[in-house]
């Protein structure tokens, strides 16, 4: 095998190491409904939102033929929907969790059937859902910044979670990369704001570390 090949596969494996890491992070949470039986503070939307992106991004890969997008972004969504399910079973109001999962999966639906059905031919759907995959990523990687503007303020990052923060820096910059090795710009662009607000919450870490954290509290009591 060629240089070029054996470095686009082992580029391909830590995309797909370094992702499913990533969405592994939520097994934690997974465990801490199963034991508790309640979802406590655990946040359902980004469940939802990260599920409705590994579809978009199956899509995209599938109409790609690219494996590696196929692959890591099938056991995302699974691993999502996995975790959408057990929330759903210990949350006390479902009404409004099945509301917000009935409106999302809609509007995801109207989007399909818009690239599949209206697109006139591949290039335009792969380019326009190219896009959409690339704003929607974006989009999930700038949300968290008022969540940093308030460790900022109550100088505390125990809402942060350090092992998230590392899976996603790897995971933002080896697709930043697999995108620059296939000069495709739809996977490299939407990564780069991973890559940035990791580095903003190691700072952070670095900071206010959490033995600051315990005094902060301590005093607050």
């Amino acid at each position: 095998m060629e240089a070029g090949g054996v470095a686009d596969s082992l580029l391909s494996g830590a995309c797909v190491l370094f992702t499913l890491g990533m969405f592994s992070t939520g097994l934690s949470d997974l465990r801490h409904m199963r034991i508790a039986r309640r979802v406590d503070n655990v946040q359902f939307l980004p469940f939802l939102t990260t599920d409705v992106n590994n579809l978009s991004w199956l899509s995209y890969g599938t109409l790609k033929g690219d494996w590696t997008l196929i692959v890591v972004n099938a056991v995302g969504a699974m691993l999502q929907s996995l975790y959408i399910l057990v929330y759903l079973h210990y949350c006390p109001r479902k009404q409004a969790v099945l509301l917000q999962t009935a409106a999302l999966l809609g509007v995801l639906l109207l989007g399909f059937g818009y690239f599949w059905l209206l697109v006139p031919n591949t290039e335009a759907r792969l380019q326009q859902l190219g896009l959409f995959c690339s704003v929607f990523t974006i989009s999930m990687y700038l949300s968290p910044l008022a969540d940093l503007a308030k460790v900022i303020q109550t100088k505390s990052t125990q809402r942060l979670s350090f092992s998230l923060t590392i899976a996603t820096l790897l995971a933002s910059a080896s697709w930043t990369l697999y995108g620059f090795r296939l000069r495709d710009p739809y996977i490299m662009v939407p990564n780069l704001p991973g890559i940035l607000t990791s580095f903003i919450r190691l700072w952070l870490f670095w900071k206010y570390p959490q033995a600051q954290d315990r005094n902060y509290q301590l005093l607050q009591t």
